[in-house]
């Protein structure tokens, strides 16, 4: 059992309100997942810039920062024990160096909105640590977990990206994904973790970098992907919700004309502004829901 959140915002003026929404909803979420939490906000800037989403583990910042700045030209910014990495030096060659350089430290997304933080410990702690409530940005998405396949580790926790401006969070199991992460590991997709989560943000990643848009890719997974789950995705656009065809994950959706949000339980929206006038629905069974994409 895990909580999923997500919010989208329609009126431009609650942009700078967006963390401290977020933040409410994931600690209202702590009850279904007190092993770690993680959110990922999106923001759009610089358009000739990148950000990267690094973990840097038990290295220090000081020695990040020295040793970052003799490959790359860039702007750091410290979040705990997280850097955002802001340059105009292209994917390729950024991942190259942290892999080949820093293998201490943990890429956690990448993209010109994205921004991930993830870390182990209650919900409520996690949103302290990186002052969430002080973000602001267009969309959000989040995860609140209760580990069931792989290990309590920040390497274990949600939002998964692994492509650019692209995350999943994920309410279920996926039983195959041993089968699917060696066919993708053969297209050239990289995994730093043994959680099922991580092979469908993999799946969807692969699937889109195909051609295929992200409601086909979603579509296209109730054949491919085996198990129970409620995903939300994240692009750099928006975001889409679904749910398994049997549907036994819990999912509930409440739009007014300034918000999109969903959750787990509707008690992770009871604070939002107007919820009580809000079209509130739970995602019918194997369909895709889409905003902004």
């Amino acid at each position: 059992m895990c909580g999923i959140v997500g919010i989208y915002l329609k009126n431009e003026k609650l942009k700078e309100s967006l963390g401290s929404l977020l933040s409410k909803m994931l600690i209202n979420m702590g009850s279904r997942g007190p092993d770690s939490a993680g959110f990922a906000i999106y923001k759009k800037e610089d358009e000739n810039k990148y950000k990267y989403s690094i973990c840097i583990n038990d290295l220090s910042y000081e020695d990040f920062k020295e040793r970052i700045n003799k490959h790359i030209n860039a702007e750091l910014n410290k979040n705990s024990d997280h850097v955002i990495i802001k340059t105009s030096s292209k994917p390729s060659e950024v991942l190259k160096i942290i892999k080949n350089y820093f293998s201490e430290v943990s890429i956690v997304g990448y993209g010109r909105s994205i921004e991930i933080f993830k870390q182990v410990g209650d919900p409520a702690d996690v949103v302290k640590r990186f002052n969430l409530e002080g973000f602001s940005g267009s969309h959000a998405i989040g995860h609140t977990r209760m580990a069931t396949e792989s290990a309590i580790t920040t390497d274990g926790s949600h939002p998964y990206s692994t492509g650019e401006d692209e995350c999943l969070v994920h309410n279920g199991s996926l039983s195959n994904h041993n089968n699917l992460r060696r066919k993708l590991k053969k297209n050239g997709v990289n995994f730093n973790s043994e959680n099922d989560t991580e092979v469908a943000a993999g799946y969807i990643s692969n699937n889109l970098s195909n051609q295929k848009n992200l409601k086909k890719t979603l579509e296209d997974s109730l054949n491919d992907l085996d198990g129970f789950y409620t995903f939300i995705t994240g692009t750099r656009e928006g975001f889409a919700v679904l749910r398994d065809e049997i549907a036994c994950k819990p999912a509930v959706i409440a739009e007014t004309e300034d918000y999109v949000a969903i959750a787990s339980e509707f008690q992770a929206m009871a604070h939002l502004p107007k919820v009580n006038s809000a079209k509130i629905f739970e995602p019918e069974p194997g369909k895709v829901y889409s905003w902004g994409n």
